[in-house]
């Protein structure tokens, strides 16, 4: 027993939805009897429609009990598709970590470059540390800025 509809099935469905829309274009014009009983053969059809869906049992889709919660599906299917609706998360929780860990290297290389620069240079660290010393970094700075647009020119 199949749960699809069958061919047939689907070009009665289409077929009756064709006749009721060529049906309600039309019965304006029709006569007051032949309405009458396009009236009571619908009521009738839709009737015996009414009777063979309260009888035909449900088979497009299976419901299961698992735990305290329904699935949809079938047996066997619920440990992988749990597994396979974590990996996206699992993915995730990777990429994040690799990021947090490129940054932490990141910030680890750039201390080590600046300590390398302080203790390269001839200055003192505590050099650094003088109110007056930065003075005379933006001054010699902006020196070199003059000879280097000099040697342009």
């Amino acid at each position: 027993m199949s749960n699809k509809p069958t061919i047939s099935e689907l070009d009665v469905s289409r077929f009756g939805l064709r006749v009721a829309a060529g049906l309600t274009e039309h019965s304006e014009a029709l006569p007051a009897d032949i309405s009458e009983r396009l009236r009571f053969a619908r009521e009738q059809a839709m009737a015996r429609a009414r009777v063979v869906r309260a009888t035909r049992p449900e088979t497009e889709t299976t419901l299961i009990q698992q735990g305290g919660s329904l699935a949809l599906g079938g047996p066997g299917r619920g440990r992988w598709l749990k597994l396979a609706s974590l990996l996206p998360l699992l993915l995730l929780v990777g990429g994040l970590l690799l990021i947090q860990h490129s940054q932490w290297y990141q910030q680890i290389r750039a201390a080590a470059e600046m300590d390398a620069a302080l203790l390269s240079d001839k200055l003192p660290p505590a050099a650094y540390g003088d109110p007056g010393f930065s003075e005379y970094l933006s001054d010699e700075e902006q020196q070199a800025g003059g000879e280097a647009a000099a040697v342009k020119e």
